[in-house]
């Protein structure tokens, strides 16, 4: 896998957070033989991302080796915004990885998302993270 800078991303999801009460995870796979989007659709249900209060996760899956990828969004997500942000999000995330800039790919995919769903889901003063802001690398 391609050295992505962990660090970077995981501070672009904090910052993302500390706007919203959504919850932004990031997987990254060494390989993805399969359906990006089902494989990302199961990693959202073994992370039990569709656990959270509001239902309002985000799951950026990333294979940069097979060049493949996908954003899953919970239904309290799903149900308040249209597919062309997730067809253009996804997209701009794939032209970057296509050109070695994983790392950019992902935050500027992160930011997107972030920036999206504090319009949605706004932060309060009562919000938690209920998910763990580090990426997960697949084993």
């Amino acid at each position: 896998m391609k050295k992505v800078d962990r660090n970077k991303i995981v501070e672009a999801i904090s910052s993302a957070e500390l706007l919203t009460s959504g919850e932004i995870r990031v997987f990254l796979a060494k390989h993805c033989k399969e359906d990006p989007i089902e494989k990302a659709s199961l990693i959202f249900q073994d992370l039990k991302m569709h656990e959270t209060k509001l239902r309002n996760a985000v799951l950026i899956f990333v294979c940069p080796a097979d060049k493949k990828a996908a954003i899953i969004g919970d239904s309290g997500i799903n149900n308040k915004i249209t597919d062309s942000f997730w067809d253009s999000t996804l997209k701009e995330l794939i032209t970057y990885c296509s050109q070695g800039r994983i790392t950019e790919g992902i935050i500027k995919a992160v930011e997107k998302v972030g920036d999206l769903i504090k319009h949605k889901y706004p932060y309060s003063n009562s919000d938690i993270n209920e998910l763990d802001n580090e990426i997960i690398l697949e084993d």
